[in-house]
Formats: C-alpha cells, structure tokens, sequence
C-alpha cells in the first residue's frame, strides 16, 4: 500500500511538472506573437517596451540618412509610434505616414502622435507591406525599423515600398541584429521561433539589387551587432500611377 502511494505520488508529480511546462510553453508563444503582431490590450506593454529599447537604434540609423525639412516620409511597421515623432521632429514642415498591419499597433501609434494627427502633419494606416495603401511616387524616405524580419515576401515587399518612393527616393532599413553580426547566435534563435528572416551584410546587399534599388549602403555598429541598409529607388524610373490613394 505504502509503495501504491508512493508511485501515485511520484506520477502526479511528474504530470504537473508537464503541464506546468506545456502552460509555459503556450504563454511564452503567445508572447512572442505579440512581438510580430501585437494586439490591442495584451500587446500594449511590448509596444511601450519597444518605443524605449529601439529608440537609440533608430536614433543611430537615421545618422545614414539625409532628412530634409520638407520630406514626405513614410514608416512600415510604425509599432508603437515613436519613430513617427523622431521623423516628424526632422522633417518639420513635411508629412510623416505610419503602416502597420497589426489593429493594436495602429492604435498605439496614434493616441502615441495624437497631437500631431491633429495638426494634419501625421497619417497612421493599418495595412500591409505587402500591398500598401499608397500612390506610387508619394514619399521621399521610406523608413523600417526592426520590421523587415517579418515581411512575408521579402522581394516583392521592396519592389512594393519602391512603387510608393519618388524617383531618387530611398528606403531606410534598420535592425538590431542580422546573420553574422556579434549577437547573432542568441537573437537568431530567438528571430527563428518568430519564423523570421535574419539576413546577412551581404544578403541584404543582394536582397536590395534583387528589389531594383541602386546605391545601396550598408553600416554596422559591430559593438552592438546593429545593421542599418540604405537604397536608391532610381532616378529615370517612371511611377506607374495606378494605385488610389487613401
């Protein structure tokens, strides 16, 4: 009898200890989703956590980049707004965009530039990368911070943001961390759980040409192992006029 309690308690144990681990394994995935995609209520922590811990990297990727006052900006996975105040500030007598395909970031980004919606200086849109709700030829600067890793088609996202960038435009990415850089093996585990894409110097460089940009410029912080890649959207390229503005 004494040994039948024993093994009983022994397996009780070990099925707690199991779904223990199945629960924090549920919650930790969860979690990591709202990183992707955060949701209206449960991913605003991240998207405030997100605001603080990008701002010096975006603060040092947008040094690679000329921002005149008049410049029509646009900014791809705008999360939870902060970069739209940074390029608002910069670009003070022209138009900063924000897109974002999560409805939870959309509305962070806009009660975060409440102000600056009103003064008609910002317009914050849920949308895709993949097709965005813009005119071709619109923007001067596109801008992507710690984004590009979730695009569902890395090419044909480009060629898109391309469409939307003025002949001469050029799009900005920036990222904490990339294939080869000196995090790499502890952040790309992580990125990878994501299903991310944690391209190389190099493969960014390809990624760019592949995509018809010209001019592109890579830079990395090595200390931190941050990247920031510039191209040029062609100067002679023709805009095809054939997407509505919203």
């Amino acid at each position: 009898m004494c040994c039948a309690t024993g093994a009983n308690s022994a397996t009780s144990r070990v099925i707690k200890q199991i779904v223990i681990y199945v629960v924090a394994f549920g919650v930790a995935i969860v979690l990591m989703r709202q990183v992707r995609k955060p949701h209206r209520w449960i991913g605003r922590p991240f998207l405030w956590i997100m605001n603080r811990t990008h701002s010096a990297l975006t603060d040092w990727g947008l040094e690679h980049v000329a921002i005149e006052p008049d410049f029509t900006i646009l900014d791809v996975g705008c999360g939870g707004g902060r970069t739209i105040q940074k390029l608002a500030a910069m670009a003070s007598e022209g138009a900063v965009y924000g897109v974002d395909y999560a409805s939870g970031s959309v509305v962070a980004s806009r009660a975060k530039n409440a102000e600056l919606i009103k003064a008609g200086r910002v317009e914050i849109h849920e949308g895709s990368v993949s097709q965005l709700p813009f005119p071709d030829a619109k923007f001067d600067l596109v801008t992507a911070v710690e984004t590009q890793y979730y695009w569902p088609d890395l090419v044909n996202d480009m060629k898109e943001i391309r469409r939307t960038l003025k002949p001469g435009g050029r799009l900005i990415v920036i990222a904490e961390t990339f294939s080869g850089g000196r995090f790499d093996n502890v952040k790309g585990s992580a990125m990878k759980l994501l299903g991310s894409h944690a391209l190389s110097e190099e493969g960014q460089r390809e990624l760019f040409n592949s995509a018809g940009y010209d001019e592109i410029k890579t830079f990395v912080e090595k200390r931190k192992g941050w990247i920031c890649v510039v191209g040029r959207k062609t100067i002679h390229e023709t805009p095809r006029n054939n997407t509505k503005e919203i």
